[in-house]
């Protein structure tokens, strides 16, 4: 390349020189001896795709749909009006200076708000708190809703991944969950609302977000991403697991998607654990989650790498993949019926699966991961020029025993193996370098991953 920008330089300064010595030239004569040049070999040379132009086609080429669609889907049971706004603008509307940072699992006042906010801004991190003052949350929402740059848009998981499912072509979505006004308003019109679900009042949730670099204080974000926080009573108390159930039977859905338990966390541990004995966890057969809910569950049960605090950086694929096996052990030990788990972090997604449940899942892992990029720029596309990869590309497949080294490229960007009876699916994700929106790419990364899977037997 820079052999090339020498010669077109040269090759000005040589055009430039004939024609100042020979004024009387002409221009056709300058033309030919410019063209003349130009053909050299050493100035051809073949552009070749970048690796995420080449990712991106190969991606396209993978993902196809499944021969058997799912039709009807119900969903349930958090949904909520979303106000997004830059955290760091609220946080100083309010009054608050950056502290200390720290992380509390419930809000109780404004300090520990600033607190927790800052502990994951630092770390890049995602993360969900529940508020529990009621007047000072009205008080933090007021002055979000007069930002000036403050936006509205349809929140909670089961809305969000109804959303997405709804625009698929032929699909059937069933919604259930608390609707105020102005969340019915925004929703999209082919999503199905019982009239049970309808109430008077809208629950707020807000979003702050951070850019990657940003700072607050001696706080610098390292990745652009979200911290979310609200006082919200209907979906934290899962008012509408009722309502869901009720109408499964008139309905009759081919696949039934639960989210939001963990907006559980403002409830006293008795009503908890009340509510939880109320699900269908021995009927769950596939399972979505981020790094932060993988670690936790590992960590919750004395499982592989839970001695680990938190990831540091992008999470070791290795470790990822040994608690996802694990996780699915409990299929075969009668402790479970969940046959497939759907990671996804920001550089990187894993779909795993129990052999002989599930089909198309190359296809799965690869719509996710194309997603999550497109959304993240508000494209529908992948846009090489505005993504980036940080994903490795060479890892060991796991870290609790002899792993294989496992490779991707761009030609080849679904990588798999397997382990006894498991199989594993992995891919890069192209990052959106300047993200328009972080808020619901695991929703829409889940929708998708389940829209391009097929069951085989349940």
């Amino acid at each position: 390349m820079w052999a090339k920008a020498v010669s077109v330089c040269l090759l000005a300064f040589a055009c430039g020189l004939v024609h100042r010595l020979y004024p009387g030239i002409t221009e056709d004569t300058l033309s030919y001896l410019s063209d003349s040049v130009k053909s050299l070999p050493c100035l051809k040379f073949s552009s070749s795709p970048s690796f995420e132009e080449g990712l991106s086609s190969a991606w396209d080429s993978l993902i196809v749909e499944p021969r058997k669609q799912w039709g009807k889907v119900a969903i349930g049971v958090n949904a909520c009006v979303d106000v997004v706004l830059s955290g760091v603008s609220l946080l100083q509307a309010l009054g608050l200076s950056p502290q200390s940072a720290g992380d509390h699992a419930v809000l109780n006042n404004l300090e520990e708000l600033a607190s927790t906010f800052m502990h994951y801004m630092q770390r890049g991190a995602a993360a969900e708190r529940f508020y529990s003052d009621a007047v000072s949350f009205q008080h933090i929402s007021s002055t979000a809703s007069k930002n000036p740059a403050a936006q509205h848009f349809v929140g909670g998981n089961a809305a969000l991944i109804a959303q997405r499912m709804a625009a698929h072509p032929g699909m059937e979505v069933l919604l259930c969950g608390p609707f105020g006004p102005k969340l019915h308003e925004l929703l999209d019109e082919r999503v199905l609302v019982p009239s049970a679900s309808l109430q008077e009042q809208d629950e707020f949730h807000l979003i702050l977000e951070y850019k990657a670099g940003e700072n607050w204080g001696s706080s610098r974000a390292p990745t652009a991403n979200r911290f979310i926080f609200s006082h919200d009573l209907s979906n934290g108390a899962m008012t509408s697991l009722e309502v869901l159930l009720a109408s499964l039977e008139e309905f009759q859905p081919n696949l039934l998607v639960l989210s939001g338990l963990h907006m559980m966390e403002g409830l006293s541990r008795e009503n908890r654990e009340a509510r939880l004995k109320e699900q269908v966890f021995p009927l769950i057969s596939s399972v979505g989650l981020n790094e932060q809910e993988l670690l936790f569950l590992s960590q919750s049960a004395a499982g592989p790498h839970s001695s680990l605090q938190a990831w540091s950086g992008i999470p070791d694929v290795g470790m990822v993949s040994d608690i996802i096996f694990w996780i699915l052990q409990g299929y075969h030990q009668g402790a479970s019926t969940l046959t497939r788990v759907h990671f996804h972090t920001l550089a990187y997604h894993i779909l795993a699966t129990i052999d002989g449940f599930w089909a198309n899942q190359v296809s799965a892992v690869a719509a996710g991961a194309r997603v999550a990029g497109a959304q993240a720029c508000a494209s529908k596309t992948i846009d090489p020029a505005r993504v980036m990869l940080k994903s490795p590309l060479e890892f060991s497949s796991s870290r609790a025993e002899e792993g294989s080294t496992i490779k991707v490229t761009a030609k080849e960007p679904v990588a798999t193996w397997k382990r006894g009876d498991i199989t594993f699916y992995f891919t890069p994700v192209l990052i959106c370098k300047q993200p328009v929106r972080t808020v619901g790419l695991g929703d829409a990364i889940s929708a998708e991953g389940l829209l391009f899977s097929e069951a085989l037997s349940m």
